[in-house]
């Protein structure tokens, strides 16, 4: 998307100085706890969650490697957040001294922090409207879709099998479905002809057809970065 300069690769790789391995279902940061560090996923899986009042989970985001984690912790004292490892994990740990630095240090990579901030905040807002206006087919799709795409970014790759790596409760606390709901969803789609499962991984038949099941909007297609300050 951007080509960055060296100095602003040494920056990043700064970040990473320091490395926290977190085993599958661990807990990396708990909601309400006081939190002063912030994180990059190097490893794995992981997702944001909160407690909602009658006890159950919402699921916010998955996370996956390259990811900054915990951004929060820069302007909230305690955690608004849960972030719990979906896989066996490596994060890269640092604190807001480090950020404070590069901030003032790289104006750009500070600028890019804030464009994948609001592409996050795009793709939240689109599943808050899936989860009060769409169909339960529609947002099990959509689940489907972000898993795959977020995986094809990762591995450059443009195979339409992949690994779900979440279970039918887990897509269920990300769109406000029972498992049982979700596993009927995900029969129903797979009778329809646009996906095959076998053996926990999922291959998009009819990849079009599932994109208009899922209303699905690409939040990273149409970016206007023209405006970016020059790189340091």
């Amino acid at each position: 998307m951007v080509a960055l300069t060296p100095g602003e690769h040494g920056a990043l790789e700064q970040l990473e100085e320091r490395e926290r391995h977190i085993r599958r279902g661990a807990t990396l940061q708990r909601e309400n706890d006081v939190c002063s560090e912030l994180f990059i996923l190097r490893k794995g899986t992981m997702m944001s969650s909160v407690l909602l009042d009658d006890g159950s989970r919402q699921i916010l985001r998955f996370l996956f490697p390259g990811d900054m984690m915990a951004i929060s912790s820069l302007v909230y004292r305690e955690a608004p957040e849960t972030i719990t490892a979906l896989t066996d994990a490596v994060v890269c740990p640092f604190e807001r001294s480090t950020m404070s630095k590069l901030i003032g240090d790289h104006p750009r990579l500070a600028a890019l922090i804030m464009v994948y901030s609001q592409i996050e905040r795009a793709a939240l807002t689109d599943r808050l409207a899936a989860l009060g206006r769409t169909s339960a087919k529609a947002r099990v799709a959509a689940i489907l879709i972000e898993m795959r795409n977020r995986m094809r970014m990762l591995d450059k790759g443009l195979s339409k099998t992949f690994t779900l790596g979440l279970t039918q409760e887990e897509i269920g606390d990300a769109t406000g479905l029972t498992a049982v709901h979700v596993n009927r969803m995900l029969r129903q789609i797979e009778e329809e002809g646009m996906i095959a499962r076998e053996s926990g991984r999922v291959t998009l038949v009819d990849e079009r057809a599932l994109q208009r099941a899922a209303n699905f909007v690409d939040r990273y297609a149409g970016l206007d970065l023209g405006w970016l300050p020059a790189g340091r």
